[in-house]
């Protein structure tokens, strides 16, 4: 009788890698029926996502313009403090150097005052927290002891404070050094972008800035500007002479200029000190929520953020500082998120 053997099965694993490999080459195939070369992005493309990251520079420049402003003002108040502390100090020495001439003097009479004797060897706070002693000292002496008591709480209040401030100034360099990279990062990528153009879309970019540029001053001009009064005419007169001057990050002219730069930079020459940054320019004055209520010279921000700043030239147009790459030039209102004017 013939022997009938059933047909070994598969072990589980081997069952289990065939199954996994199958999974894997099916994938694979589908990967690669589906996969299309990536398409080059269009002029356009790159024009909106370069603008995009010269709004996210912009922010950050005015950050950074903000703890570089804070930085000079803890430089200058530390340098304040540390002249006054100086001085203090030669004023407590000099009141010391009057105790001690009163004891020489006591001393060449033959004896010292056991109460001024034990003031030169401790301190005047505790000594003179005791009421007793004041009975043991002359009026001459009482007076001496409390200025220096006066003068070392002074001192030592003064020195706290430098050292606060020496704190606080550190930290600001350190956030003055994120905004700074953050800046140059936000520009690094916007000008990779620019260059995966070919120099033929590059200058078709370049052309449609000029023709909007040259646009937007016609219409700025058929309107008349600069004819704003007082200290404002006089701010967007300055602002004028700057026309073409290139934007740089950071800048307060006075040959280039960031936007917060071109405005406080702008008002200066009008005899007139406003905040450096934007947001802080925006508490500079009356603030205009319509537009036909803005005259010549008023200030204008932009963005919910209040990242972008400009002078008003009438007509519906601004005259800014507009971004890396852009000229001192006029723009219409509505090419940017109006937010409201200030009338300093």
């Amino acid at each position: 009788m013939a022997s009938h053997r059933r047909p070994k099965q598969p072990s589980r694993t081997r069952v289990t890698v065939l199954t996994t490999a199958a999974a894997a080459v099916v994938a694979i195939s589908a990967q690669a029926a589906n996969a299309a070369p990536s398409a080059k992005p269009t002029k356009d493309e790159v024009k909106s996502k370069v603008d995009k990251l010269y709004e996210e520079a912009e922010k950050a420049t005015e950050a950074y313009d903000g703890a570089k402003e804070k930085q000079a003002k803890l430089e200058k108040e530390i340098s304040a403090l540390q002249d006054k502390v100086a001085r203090g100090q030669g004023e407590l020495n000099k009141l010391r150097d009057g105790i001690g001439t009163m004891a020489s003097a006591q001393y060449r009479n033959g004896s010292i005052d056991p109460s001024l004797q034990l003031f030169l060897s401790s301190d005047p706070d505790s000594y003179l927290d005791k009421a007793s002693t004041l009975d043991q000292l002359s009026g001459q002496q009482v007076e001496a002891l409390r200025k220096i008591q006066e003068k070392q709480r002074e001192l030592s209040q003064e020195r706290q404070e430098a050292t606060d401030k020496l704190k606080d100034l550190a930290t600001a360099r350190t956030q003055l050094g994120k905004n700074k990279e953050e800046v140059q990062g936000k520009l690094a990528a916007a000008q990779k972008l620019l260059n995966s153009l070919s120099a033929a879309e590059r200058a078709a970019l370049q052309a449609d800035q000029n023709r909007a540029s040259r646009a937007s001053e016609r219409t700025a001009l058929s309107g008349n500007p600069g004819t704003g009064s007082g200290r404002a005419g006089a701010a967007f007169a300055a602002a004028q002479t700057k026309i073409g001057d290139p934007y740089q990050w950071g800048s307060t002219g006075p040959s280039s200029f960031d936007c917060s730069g071109l405005t406080s930079w702008a008002y200066g020459q009008a005899g007139v000190s406003i905040p450096r940054t934007s947001q802080a320019q925006a508490n500079a004055g009356t603030r205009i929520y319509n537009k036909s209520d803005l005259q010549v010279g008023d200030l204008v921000l932009f963005n919910s953020d209040l990242s972008h700043i400009g002078l008003y030239a009438g007509n519906g147009q601004v005259l800014h500082a507009p971004h890396t790459g852009a000229n001192v030039r006029y723009e219409s209102l509505d090419n940017m998120v109006f937010e409201f004017g200030v009338r300093v």
